[in-house]
């Protein structure tokens, strides 16, 4: 999209171009799974492919993203705000959750960063959006990256136990802080606990770390509610909300599962705007 499009023309064109492909959607989208879609309207913003707007419902597109207005019209002003040229979008991990898929992307979108977003569909077509970005920074103290490490789903069988597990440790943990309890769900190997936290090193041994240098800070993290858990086999995506340095935010936590313990971590906070500063009434969550 040109950057001399006004916004209200980028809109017209994202919303024309939704409406022109329904039918044809419908026709040629029956061979396309939600995370597909997913994935290409993610994709679109690098590659301004118009058929992947298709896959989102003009007349029902509810935006999460605080910094973005509601509706089509919303995205189509933030394509027409990026710098020409600028965006990349590379989708590491996508998942499938009934009528949700979440996905894990590595992007540069107003400078480099790292995000999970989430789409719910409705009869094959977005209906509504929630994500969460994080600045893009170097190796964490295990020279791990905010992206790196599997992306193959398994153990599909397994879904409902491992989203049981992650909610029991997202309450038990994070929540009430009993960390007496952590045995049940990470094992004392720093080999054990993969960590991709930009500040947290592996292992129970590089968490109990970092928890006290931001002790010592005067910082405190602190999970308020768990609005939702997401998985799909090894996979279990949490959503929280919260504080950090007494800043209200939300927490994305990335967990992969592998026999009954939690054996890998990503995660990304972003702090929420005070409501006067929204571009859309419908809060961060809302699940």
């Amino acid at each position: 999209m040109k950057k001399g499009i006004s916004a209200a023309l980028a809109t017209t064109v994202l919303v024309c171009t939704a409406y022109a492909s329904q039918i044809s959607a419908k026709e040629n989208t029956m061979d396309l799974s939600n995370k597909d879609k997913a994935a290409a309207v993610l994709n679109s913003i690098e590659t301004g492919d118009q058929q992947a707007i298709s896959y989102v419902n003009p007349d029902k597109y509810i935006q999460h993203n605080l910094a973005v207005g509601d509706g089509l019209a919303g995205f189509g002003a933030v394509l027409q705000a990026l710098p020409e040229g600028s965006a990349k979008v590379n989708v590491k991990r996508a998942f499938t959750d009934g009528d949700y898929v979440f996905t894990h992307t590595d992007y540069n979108f107003f400078g480099p960063k790292v995000g999970f977003d989430v789409f719910r569909f409705e009869d094959g077509l977005i209906v509504e959006h929630w994500d969460n970005l994080a600045e893009k920074v170097g190796m964490n103290p295990s020279n791990r990256t905010q992206l790196d490490g599997p992306t193959e789903v398994s153990d599909l069988d397994k879904t409902k136990e491992n989203k049981a597990l992650v909610a029991d440790f997202v309450d038990t943990i994070l929540m009430k802080g009993d960390f007496a309890q952590l045995g049940r769900f990470i094992d004392d190997g720093d080999a054990d606990y993969l960590q991709h936290n930009t500040a947290i090193a592996d292992g129970v041994t590089g968490l109990g770390k970092a928890l006290d240098e931001m002790a010592k800070q005067g910082i405190k993290m602190v999970y308020t509610e768990n609005h939702i858990v997401l998985g799909e086999g090894n996979f279990v995506l949490s959503i929280s909300e919260g504080s950090l340095g007494g800043e209200h935010v939300s927490f994305y936590d990335l967990f992969r599962i592998e026999n009954n313990k939690i054996v890998e971590h990503w995660d990304t906070i972003e702090s929420i705007p005070a409501k006067n500063a929204w571009k859309n009434n419908n809060g961060k969550f809302g699940f």
